[in-house]
């Protein structure tokens, strides 16, 4: 009896232990589609391209203006300035699904993240007009100097601690950073890969984000450019309703059970 009961517990954790693996398998191939298109595809080249250039003729129609505060622009880094998809993809091939907070300081660490196409000409074309460019990303303020190091390695223009703003421990957001920034410069432009690199877009739902994207409209294009991310960021927090623990089984269901098919 004792025998049976030790078999039947065993069998029992072995179907969970592969039903698990199984989860996160499709879990992980979902992941490879994101990291194909973004890397591979045409598309999204021609969309920083296309948010680049609309970002420099917006800057030349706003300097036709006088302003009682120096102009400036503030830009996100990660997939707004610089390229952190191969770390992603790393994990994606070898099947570990999502990269973790120990290999993403690495990653940091190695400063050889490449620049996505357009970032360095609009940048360079901001610092040859006087504008002051701001770069406020959630990065932890403990990478500041490798994050410094792998902008200027880029040769990012203005890259200095004044002007790489990073996050601190007990900050939820960049609301801080923006204010400071707010405070002493004219903002004209802001750039990110996540509608949370724009004040007013901390929102937990799909349905709250998307009613202010409604409300906004009018400022994207010409205030706020959105760049494509279709790794990571908060639009999938969103999709669980900003909840971190949940299994791959639940994302499986809650991702299929979002999608809108014919019927």
């Amino acid at each position: 009896m004792a025998l049976l009961c030790v078999t039947f517990i065993f069998d029992t954790q072995s179907s969970r232990a592969k039903e698990e693996m199984n989860h996160k398998g499709q879990i992980n191939e979902q992941s490879i589609m994101a990291d194909l298109w973004f890397q591979t595809s045409g598309e999204a080249q021609a969309l920083y391209y296309q948010g680049y250039n609309i970002g420099t003729e917006k800057l030349k129609q706003a300097l036709k203006k006088k302003y009682s505060k120096k102009p400036a622009v503030v830009l996100d880094v990660d997939e707004t300035i610089v390229n952190n998809s191969p770390l992603d993809a790393k994990f994606s091939k070898v099947g570990q699904g999502s990269l973790n907070e120990k290999e993403w300081r690495k990653w940091i660490a190695k400063a050889k993240a490449k620049p996505l196409p357009g970032a360095l000409d609009f940048l360079k074309e901001a610092d040859r007009r006087g504008i002051d460019i701001y770069y406020i990303s959630d990065r932890s303020d403990k990478t500041l100097e490798r994050t410094m190091l792998n902008l200027k390695n880029i040769d990012a223009p203005q890259v200095t601690k004044n002007h790489v703003l990073l996050k601190r421990d007990h900050e939820k957001n960049k609301n801080r950073r923006r204010k400071l920034v707010a405070k002493t410069h004219q903002i004209l432009l802001y750039f990110g890969d996540n509608l949370s690199d724009f004040e007013g877009f901390e929102y937990p739902t799909i349905k709250d984000r998307r009613n202010k994207v409604d409300k906004m409209k009018r400022a994207f294009g010409n205030k706020f450019i959105v760049f494509p991310n279709p790794m990571y960021g908060h639009w999938e927090k969103a999709l669980y309703n900003g909840k971190t623990k949940i299994s791959n089984e639940e994302k499986l269901k809650i991702r299929k059970s979002l999608l809108q098919g014919d019927e």
